[in-house]
């Protein structure tokens, strides 16, 4: 068995057509398996899903703190700025909330950040540092 690994990255939404409705803009294609509380894509090997956040807490049998939304930042990596602008701007065009433009950024990278419609923060960055296959996936590193 391996321990370092994810298998399925879930969030909390409020309104779970809103979030279908934006992660379809970005260009997502849902996954079979979905139904009116939750929606599944998979992606390399994972799944992503989006849950009604009154059904998981259901699910989970105690509440969701509100400041549990934002501590975390998910991200994809792009191989030139250019494409980070790119991507950027579907977000912004599918309805996602500017937090920070992309920009330069003091590791040696370029970088900006948005939320979607619940809040839970993403990063689009080109990180010059790391190589990625023609499928956006990272290729080596330890």
């Amino acid at each position: 068995m391996t321990p370092q690994r994810i298998t399925m990255i879930t969030l909390a939404v409020a309104d779970l057509e809103q979030s279908r409705t934006f992660y379809t803009a970005l260009g997502w294609v849902e996954a079979e398996g979905g139904n009116d509380k939750i929606a599944f894509y998979k992606i390399a090997g994972q799944f992503f899903a989006l849950y009604a956040k009154d059904a998981l807490i259901t699910d989970l049998g105690m509440p969701i703190h509100e400041r549990s939304t934002g501590t975390i930042t998910l991200a994809t990596n792009y191989n030139s700025p250019k494409e980070v602008d790119c991507a950027f701007a579907d977000a912004v065009a599918a309805g996602a909330i500017i937090i920070t433009e992309p920009k330069e950024v003091f590791w040696g990278g370029y970088s900006g950040n948005f939320a979607d419609p619940d809040g839970h923060l993403w990063e689009v960055a080109h990180n010059p540092f790391w190589a990625l296959d023609d499928d956006g996936q990272l290729i080596g590193g330890t």
